[in-house]
C-alpha cells in the first residue's frame, strides 16, 4: 500500500515571547528572552525566583466563567488549539468529527489545580472545594477539552512523557493519520506549572539555574556557564492533515512531516543516558521512517535544556549520528523549559524555519563548552535553505523523541 503522506497546515501558540505564533517567531528570530524575575510574594522564599511565564495570560483570551472551569494548562491548550484551528482555515471547513483526532499531551498537568484545591480543603473544608477539581487536575483534561471544542470523535488521545510530551503528541497524530483512522489530526502538548512546589523540587534536584540576578541570561544551552533550565509555561498546536485531504481544500501547507521516531533509554528515571543509545537510535529511526538521509538535515532544533550532563548528551548523539551538516540551535535560551509543551512549541520553531529559511538564534551562548563541535546559530539568526530539519525532545524516564520535516 501507498503510505499516506501528512502535512502541516495550521500553527497555534501561547509561550513567554508571545500570545500566539506570529509574535513568539518574531521574538525567537531576534533573540528576545522571555524569562523574568518573578514577583509573587511565594517566590521570595525560593532559591530560583526567575521563570518564564506565559507573555499573554489566558485570562486576556478566555472569558471569566470558562476559566473557573479551566487548569491553566488546559486553558493554554484550548488558546493553541483554537489558534492552530483558525489558521488552518478549518473554522467553516465542515470536517467530519468522525475523521478528526487529537492528541495533546502535558508532562505534569493539573498539579496548580491540585495543591489550590488542597489549600483550600485544609483552609476552609472539604465543602469549599470546587465541583471541577477533578476535570481541572486530570492529564488527559487538555486533550479532552480541545477535543470536545472542536468535535473530535476518531479519538482524543493525552501521552505523558515529560519533556518528550508535546514530540510524542505529534508523532501518535502522524501514526493515527497514516494508519488511516483520520484525516484530519490537532496535536501538541501544554504546561503551567510555575508554583512553588514543582520550583523547589527542580531546585532541590539542582536541576534549575539560580541566575535570579541575570533572569535573562539564565538560559544558556551549550554555553560553559550554564548550570539549569528556567522553567516555563505554556502551549503549542499544529494541525496536520493528510496530504489528500489538505489538497482536496486548497490548503496552505507549511511543511511536511515526514518521520518520527520514539525510543526509551533504559538508563535512568532522570539522567539521560551519556552515552546517548537511546537518542541515537530515535534519531536514525525517524531519519529512516523519513526516507532522508542524515547529510540532507540542514537545521536542528536541539532539546538542549542548558544543563550539563543533557547539553552533552545531545551534542554527542548528534555526532553519532552523522548529522554533521546541519545549523543548530535551542530555542529554550530564549523560551525557558515548557516542559511537555516544549516538543510542541520547538516542532513549531522547526516548521517555520523551513518555511522561511530562518534559523533562530541561541542567546546568552558566550563561551561554548569544549565539547560543541556542532554549528550552532548563536547570537543572531541564520538565514538558509533548509529542505529538511529535525527537532529532538528528550524526558526524564528517558523518552526519547525525534521528528522530521520537510519542504513540502
Amino acid at each position: 500500500m501507498t503510505r499516506r503522506e501528512v502535512v502541516v497546515t495550521g500553527l497555534g501558540a501561547t509561550t513567554p515571547l508571545g500570545g500566539d505564533v506570529a509574535s513568539t517567531w518574531e521574538a525567537m528570530v531576534a533573540g528576545r528572552s522571555g524569562v523574568s524575575a518573578l514577583t509573587q510574594e511565594w517566590a521570595a522564599q525560593l532559591p530560583v525566583r526567575i521563570a518564564a511565564q506565559m507573555k499573554v495570560d489566558p485570562s486576556e483570551v478566555l472569558d471569566r466563567v470558562k476559566l473557573r472551569r479551566l487548569d491553566r494548562s488546559e486553558a493554554a491548550a484550548l488558546i493553541a488549539a483554537h489558534q492552530a484551528w483558525t489558521d488552518a482555515g478549518l473554522v467553516d471547513a465542515g470536517v467530519d468529527g468522525e475523521r478528526l483526532a487529537v492528541v495533546v499531551g502535558t508532562g505534569i498537568g493539573g498539579a496548580v489545580t491540585l495543591l489550590n484545591q488542597d489549600d483550600i480543603l485544609e483552609a476552609s473544608g472539604p465543602r469549599k472545594v470546587s465541583p471541577h477539581t477533578v476535570p481541572m487536575l486530570m492529564p488527559n483534561g487538555p486533550a479532552a477539552w480541545v477535543g470536545l471544542e472542536l468535535g473530535a470523535k476518531a479519538g482524543v488521545h493525552a501521552p505523558t512523557s515529560a519533556c518528550a510530551t508535546g514530540a510524542e503528541a505529534i508523532a501518535w497524530a502522524l501514526d493515527i493519520l497514516r494508519a488511516g483512522r483520520a484525516d484530519v489530526a490537532v496535536a501538541g502538548g501544554t504546561e503551567a506549572v510555575i508554583h512553588p512546589l514543582p520550583i523547589a523540587g527542580f531546585a532541590s534536584m539542582r536541576a534549575m539555574s539560580t541566575r535570579n540576578d541575570d533572569p535573562e541570561g539564565a538560559s544558556r544551552p551549550f554555553d560553559k556557564a550554564r548550570d539549569g533550565f528556567v522553567l516555563g509555561e505554556g502551549s503549542g498546536a499544529i494541525v496536520l492533515e493528510t496530504e489528500e485531504h489538505a489538497k482536496a481544500r486548497g490548503a496552505r501547507v507549511y511543511a511536511r512531516l515526514a518521520g518520527a521516531a520514539m525510543t526509551s533509554d533504559g538508563y535512568d528515571i532522570v539522567q539521560p543516558d551519556p552515552e546517548g543509545h537511546g537518542t541515537v537510535r530515535a534519531m536514525r529511526a525517524a531519519l529512516r521512517d523519513a526516507d532522508v538521509a542524515a547529510s540532507d538535515i540542514m537545521h536542528v532544533n536541539a532539546h538542549a535544556t542548558s544543563t550539563a550532563v543533557g547539553d552533552l548528551a545531545e551534542i554527542f548523539a548528534l555526532r553519532r549520528a552523522q548529522v554533521s551538516n546541519a545549523v543548530v540551535t535551542s530555542t529554550k535560551s530564549m523560551t525557558g523549559h515548557l516542559l511537555g509543551a516544549a516538543g510542541a512549541v520547538e516542532s513549531i520553531a522547526t516548521i517555520l524555519a523551513v518555511y522561511h529559511g530562518i534559523v533562530p538564534p541561541t542567546i546568552n551562548l558566550d563561551d561554548p563548552d569544549d565539547e560543541l563541535t556542532l554549528d550552532v546559530a548563536a547570537h543572531k539568526a541564520r538565514y538558509l535553505d533548509i529542505p529538511a530539519a529535525l527537532n529532538d525532545s528528550f524526558g526524564f524516564g528517558g523518552h526519547n523523541a525525534v521528528l522530521v520535516f520537510t519542504r513540502s
